[in-house]
């Protein structure tokens, strides 16, 4: 009998670099792990053997686990649920480490959500080869493409990419004091100042994993925000895949995230996450130094 230890052990010295690009592929921790976990059973069922390059292997393997979960219905139906802080936006970032480091933070964050709009190709072929510096071979063979094939994919996620308009740091600084009176305005159950704040016909859908909730109108929203004023007055500001949001913590415990979609200074949209296994499975208290 093979001893699997070698294989084991090279795999577990793989897998940080197999989570990195599984993370920036799904914009997901929890979906990242599983996929890597993935990877190491297949690797477990395979013949070392007939591998020539057990690296290479690993990264093609792990990027079709992130293609078929790409393409996978609840993917395409769902915006990134993916909570990172939403610092202060600085005044200015010249000179200052730390600020510099936030600066960083926030590209990274800007970088999900402009790659949400790539198709799934697209995606494999720029995180793989422009993000990570994988060659076009490897592209092609995780893509089961050309490499000119895998090039042009690249290249078209690269125009893509330039040609968006980088507007999320703006955006955050607008949104922010709009998100603080959203929170002010429903733990005082000013309805007036709700209604000033939606749009008319602002829509809010809500999982709350036994149920669902779907409100249209900015009376009906104004209404749900006056008594939920508990969880707002214990929220706090984060990102939820770029878009701007709040988590809310009673006790301890993360009880739900919201996503706010602004346009024109209004609230076009609120998306309501208070599922306790997808909560779990996001590591939002792990975010917010609860855990």
């Amino acid at each position: 009998m093979t001893d699997a230890r070698p294989l084991a052990e090279h795999f577990e010295a793989a897998r940080p670099r197999l989570t990195a690009i599984a993370g920036r592929l799904l914009s997901s921790h929890a979906d990242a792990e599983d996929a890597v976990q993935e990877t190491w059973l297949r690797l477990s069922r395979t013949d070392p053997a007939g591998i020539d390059n057990i690296d290479a292997w690993l990264t093609t393997v792990v990027s079709r686990v992130c293609l078929d979960q790409l393409r996978s219905p609840r993917r395409t139906r769902e915006r990134s649920w993916e909570v990172t802080p939403w610092m202060d936006e600085p005044v200015s970032a010249l000179g200052d480490p730390a600020a510099e480091a936030e600066r960083g933070d926030r590209i990274a964050t800007a970088l999900l959500v402009v790659l949400d709009a790539l198709s799934p190709a697209e995606r494999i072929a720029f995180v793989l080869h422009d993000v990570f510096g994988r060659p076009f071979e490897e592209v092609a063979e995780a893509l089961d493409r050309s490499p000119q094939a895998a090039r042009q994919l690249a290249s078209r996620a690269r125009r893509r990419l330039h040609g968006s308009p980088d507007a999320a740091q703006p955006d955050r600084r607008r949104a922010r004091p709009l998100v603080d009176a959203w929170l002010a305005a429903a733990q005082q159950g000013d309805v007036r100042r709700l209604l000033s704040l939606l749009d008319d016909g602002a829509v809010l859908d809500a999982d709350y994993g036994t149920s669902e909730q779907h409100l249209v109108g900015a009376e009906e929203i104004a209404a749900q925000a006056v008594l939920s004023a508990r969880l707002a007055a214990h929220s706090t500001p984060v990102l939820l895949g770029g878009r701007p949001g709040v988590a809310a913590v009673l006790s301890g415990r993360v009880v739900s995230v919201m996503a706010f979609e602004i346009e024109d200074d209004h609230i076009v949209r609120l998306d309501v996450l208070a599922d306790p296994a997808r909560l779990a499975d996001l590591g939002v208290a792990r975010v917010l130094g609860l855990a």
